[in-house]
């Protein structure tokens, strides 16, 4: 059955004008028709909207009129799948309550609530108490997003973030939890995280600087005038980022400054948060580590010494000089410590080989062992937990066919209690589906794993398939239940993850070999594991839909240019495309701190030329592409709005054929699209009814 869109594509797309702009480098002459949508004020756009130019405003309302009206043919499909996704939502989910002292926290939601409420009860008993309300909070905003909501160790009090833009700058509350009255002092431009000091009068945060960089740590005494907040640590270096968390014992914040190369901790003793912070190790090139502080050490894990999947050292506070290191955990090639914590008497962490998470315990002093789950595409995650002395680890487990349970597991005793299993109202039989996790031959050997979930019912191929990849700074994509999925899979799709190198999956060595000079292999990979589900006969040329966000959303550009014959459709969420001119302005954001990822082209042709070679928009060939939905955020601070709307110009101007380009920004919203849990619903629903019109499926079923 062809593409819905075929028959509709001579529907008039937006023009803009084209006024080129000269650029050169490396004796290389580019011309850029479209530099004028970047607005010279786009920092202040993304702080505020309304301050984007009336011109390229118009253009982007011109791209959203447009992709409406191409749209508006699969509009009943989209509503009904948003109504299917609306009914598998529980929407009074409850996260199991955590204790802390005499107190029970947990978050929960309201009957058609788009956002959290933060509560507690009593661990002897009494009524609820409602902390912070999400959905009044974000009454009258067109965004509104819920960072942290932090009790104080006293628990007389409240701290929480919001970001009301979307740009991800947070401003910081405080409220009395006894009379429900706000701190009348709000300190603005934070990331969202805060870490209280131990005797509740003040707290830490992170501060963004003016180019949307965390760049520096402050202390905020309650009641005071934030512009009084006491430095506590700055980062001067563009390159680095500035991130915050507490420690699980609560004695600590832990400043963690890093970039895509290496990383250095400090500790703030949260009695004393005005004394200078301790550096546990110092940066040097290649070196990563985090720490989380035990009883009478700290524990770190850390590629050093050639560790590159990591390893778990251990050293008295005291010291914590080298000699004094002791190892907890030795690294072993090809498995990814890829989180650690810490009790009092116990380390937990989670390692994965060939895309397969455990679970492993030691304890302090003794022996260790591990929980192994049969799935062979499954996901774990450690949850929260208030109490450090006992011996009580909150993780999850989920599947691609199985929906997340969460468990309270019993360290010494080796006792799982189930404490909540994911409620699906509509009706989910996690035995109705397949799950499967194959490997992919790529061009030069490597086996690249995809996990794929079906309907058992349907004849195993060849169907239509949705293949989501990403591929960049060592993210590893988790084969973990999505219930939102299944309106796709149940009309008869395979849903795949290409895990393509880039990320961590099989180790440090996966990314490696997705970056600087071998970034290329994500692409190829992607490539390669499409072609390989084809001649499994599980699907087929034409009927697979790609989709990626944000560097993901490169993966989804470059694959577009390199072979459009092999895709019925591709989805690009906030996509990275305009990588030549992006990582060649030292200006932006996010520019330095990428050096490491893609490489340095102001300073290197050899690298200007690669990044030459695949940066989708300067690649687009006069070919046919399939239809491509692209969505931006104007607040995006990330992947900032400019790069798709220029992407969909040219994809309009050079292609021969195919198509069309559907363009969509959310004018109030950035790099994670709508907030509100059924807003963001809505997002999915169109995107699986475009996946659906683009290969031809059946568009009323």
């Amino acid at each position: 059955m062809p593409s819905l869109f075929a028959k509709t594509f001579l529907s008039q797309a937006p023009r803009a004008e084209r006024r080129p702009r000269r650029f050169i480098a490396h004796g290389v002459e580019l011309i850029d028709d479209y530099a004028w949508i970047r607005a010279d004020n786009w920092r202040e756009a993304i702080r505020d909207p309304a301050a984007l130019p009336q011109e390229i405003r118009a253009l982007l309302e011109a791209e959203n009129a447009y992709a409406e009206s191409m749209l508006g043919a699969i509009e009943p499909l989209a509503e009904k799948i948003y109504a299917e996704m609306v009914a598998r939502v529980d929407e009074t989910d409850c996260d199991p309550p955590a204790r802390d002292g005499d107190w029970l926290y947990y978050r929960r939601f309201r009957a058609e609530g788009q956002h959290e409420l933060i509560c507690r009860k009593g661990v002897a008993g009494g009524p609820e108490q409602v902390l912070l309300d999400g959905d009044k909070l974000s009454e009258g905003k067109d965004f509104f997003s819920l960072g942290d909501a932090v009790h104080s160790p006293d628990h007389r009090l409240l701290a929480f973030a919001c970001d009301e833009r979307g740009n991800e700058l947070h401003r910081l509350y405080w409220r009395d939890l006894a009379s429900g009255a706000l701190g009348t002092d709000v300190v603005e431009d934070s990331d969202g995280t805060i870490v209280w000091t131990r005797d509740s009068s003040a707290f830490l945060y992170t501060r963004m600087d003016k180019d949307f960089r965390s760049s520096s740590v402050f202390l905020h005494r309650l009641g005071a005038d934030p512009a009084s907040d006491r430095l506590i640590f700055a980062e001067k270096d563009p390159a680095w980022f500035v991130h915050l968390r507490a420690s699980r014992s609560r004695r600590f914040g832990i400043v963690q400054v890093s970039d895509h190369d290496c990383a250095e901790n400090w500790l703030v003793d949260l009695d004393r948060p005005e004394a200078p912070a301790r550096l546990v190790l110092p940066r040097r090139a290649g070196l990563r580590y985090d720490v989380e502080p035990g009883r009478d050490r700290l524990f770190m894990r850390t590629n050093a010494d050639g560790a590159s999947d990591y390893k778990l050292m251990s050293a008295p506070f005291e010291t914590l000089d080298a000699k004094d290191w002791r190892e907890e955990e030795p690294h072993r090639p090809g498995r990814m410590i890829f989180n650690a914590t810490v009790f009092a008497d116990y380390l937990v962490w989670l390692e994965r080989e060939d895309c397969a998470p455990t679970l492993a315990v030691k304890r302090l002093g003794g022996g260790e062992h591990r929980l192994h789950f049969a799935a062979p595409c499954h996901h774990l995650r450690l949850q929260s937990n208030f109490e450090f002395e006992q011996p009580i680890l909150r993780f999850s487990y989920s599947s691609l066919a199985e929906p997340e349970e969460i468990f309270d597991y019993d360290l010494a005793a080796r006792e799982r209690t189930l404490l909540k299993r994911q409620n699906v109202p509509s009706g989910h039989h996690a035995a109705d589906y397949e799950t499967r996790l194959v490997f992919a031959p790529a061009p030069d050997g490597e086996k690249i794993p995809v996990s794929m979930v079906w309907r058992r019912d349907r004849k195993p191929g060849p169907l239509p398939m949705l293949l989501y990849g990403y591929g960049a700074y060592g993210v590893a994509l988790p084969d973990s239940f999505d219930e939102s999925r299944f309106s796709l899979i149940d009309r008869g799709f395979i849903y795949a993850i290409a895990h393509v190198r880039g990320g961590t999956e099989k180790g440090s060595r996966w990314y490696e070999a997705g970056k600087l000079e071998h970034k290329t292999n994500s692409f190829t990979d992607f490539i390669a594991c499409a072609r390989h589900l084809c001649e499994l006969g599980l699907t087929e040329p034409g009927r697979i839909v790609a989709e990626g966000g944000s560097a993901g959303g490169l993966l989804m550009g470059a694959v577009a240019n390199m072979a459009p014959d092999l895709f019925g459709g591709i989805i690009a969420e906030v996509p990275f495309v305009d990588v030549v001119n992006t990582i060649c302005d030292a200006s932006l954001p996010l520019t330095p701190p990428e050096w490491h990822e893609w490489g340095n082209p102001i300073e290197d042709a050899e690298v200007f030329r690669r990044l030459l070679s695949y940066s989708p928009y300067d690649n687009v060939n006069a070919q046919g592409y399939p239809p491509i939905l692209i969505e931006a955020g104007l607040t995006d601070p990330r992947v900032t709005y400019w790069e798709p709307a220029k992407w969909a110009q040219v994809l309009r101007e050079r292609m021969t054929g195919g198509g069309p380009i559907l363009l969509k920004t959310n004018m109030e919203a950035g790099h994670g699209g709508a907030s509100g849990r059924f807003d963001e619903l809505e997002e999915s629903a169109l995107r699986q009814a475009f996946a659906i019109a683009a290969v031809g499926a059946d568009v009323t079923v």
